[in-house]
């Protein structure tokens, strides 16, 4: 909490124990033929531009994906820790599986809408088996100095960052690249899928 709070993002290595990790790794590969194109832009504004996303998307649910109740959980956990040393009033999230073909990448951009601002924290957690120098992927975090960082996607790696304020992109991927990608939550959402 400390280090979000000084640097408005956190990194966390082994964020998913084995089992975890391997739940959702299965639930994964057995639902890739249900992603489709992710847009930009909210409600009547939502587009799809190649051009600055290319990536797919399978939006979750917690009554439908009960097989990932131990996912959900430890979510659940997570937003109550912000709230008990952040006071930050979340009253939910919503997440989805995110798959980046050879080539996908998303320009610098921050995780909020124009017509709606109650994403408070983005979440990250990467689901790549073996990843190495080299495979692209990387998120860029923009600093405030002008500088930033690039953060890996290695397997069962967190980051979270202040949705509102910190820019980032997402590099060129050299191979396939997945993650599980959401936000808490200040107050209810009209889009994705909310949990209160």
């Amino acid at each position: 909490m400390d280090e979000l709070s000084l640097n408005d993002f956190v990194i966390v290595d082994e964020f998913l124990d084995e089992h975890r990790l391997n739940v959702i790794q299965s639930f994964f590969e057995s639902h890739l033929e249900g992603f489709t194109k992710a847009g930009i832009g909210a409600l009547g504004d939502h587009v799809i531009r190649r051009d600055i996303r290319g990536d797919y998307t399978f939006w979750l649910d917690r009554k439908r994906d009960s097989e990932l109740n131990e996912i959900w959980c430890l979510i659940d956990e997570t937003l109550y820790v912000y709230n008990r040393y952040c006071f930050l009033g979340l009253s939910g999230y919503e997440f989805h599986l995110a798959h980046y073909p050879r080539g996908g990448h998303y320009d610098k951009h921050l995780d909020q809408f124009n017509n709606r601002n109650n994403r408070t924290i983005s979440m990250v957690i990467y689901l790549n088996k073996d990843w190495k120098k080299g495979d692209g992927g990387e998120l860029e975090i923009f600093l405030k100095d002008g500088s930033s960082v690039l953060v890996e996607p290695i397997e069962a790696r967190c980051v979270m960052f202040k949705s509102a304020s910190v820019p980032h992109a997402v590099l060129a991927s050299n191979k396939p690249r997945f993650s599980l990608t959401g936000w808490l939550l200040q107050q209810p959402s009209a889009l994705g899928q909310f949990f209160g």
